[in-house]
Order: structure tokens, then sequence, then C-alpha cells
């Protein structure tokens, strides 16, 4: 079996940081989905896809997959980049991008 280990990133319901800093461990689909002929909803037969994993490291998550005999892949999360805004920018002599309003 194939996992991938990775922090989730935040939902776009959530403007806040909440549940980010753990480390989720999920199986990545051995094959692919299938349309069921009666329903025409789409399945497959592979139930580890539904299984989700949460650590609060990466280390033991790692330690895990090793203890499982996993093979696994580690996404590092992307950086996050804060630009400094203010709000009296908006105003400013020589601002570069258009006014809105």
């Amino acid at each position: 079996m194939r996992a991938r280990i990775f922090q989730p990133p935040k939902t776009a319901m959530q403007s806040g940081w909440a549940k980010t800093q753990d480390w989720a461990l999920e199986f990545i689909p051995s094959h692919g989905r299938v349309a069921d002929p009666l329903m025409g909803w789409s399945g497959g037969g592979d139930t580890q896809t539904q299984v989700k994993l949460s650590f609060d490291t990466r280390e033991e998550a790692i330690a895990y997959a090793d203890r499982a005999g996993l093979q696994y892949e580690v996404e590092l999360p992307q950086t996050r980049r804060i630009k400094p805004k203010s709000y009296s920018d908006n105003f400013k002599y020589g601002r570069i991008e258009n006014w809105t309003h």
C-alpha cells in the first residue's frame, strides 16, 4: 500500500488556522474509481481510501508508516507569505493599482 503524509490546508469555510497544525496520513488509491452501472455513482472496491489518520508531528506519521510497512510520500507544506497591508495605502498618492470605487 502507498500512503501520503501531509499537513492539511485550511478549508475555504474558515478564516483561522485551526486544525492545520496536525499531520495526516491518507492511502493512495491502488486503482481508479468506476461508475456503478445501475445508479451511475462513482465508487471503487478499495476501502483503504476511506481511512485518514492524524498525527501531532510528521515524525510520528513517518514512524507509523515504517512500523506498518507502508510506502509513503511526504508532502511538505507551502510557506505562508504575509504581505503587510495598511488601510491608508488604499488612499495614498501614486498608488499602483486602480481605484475600484
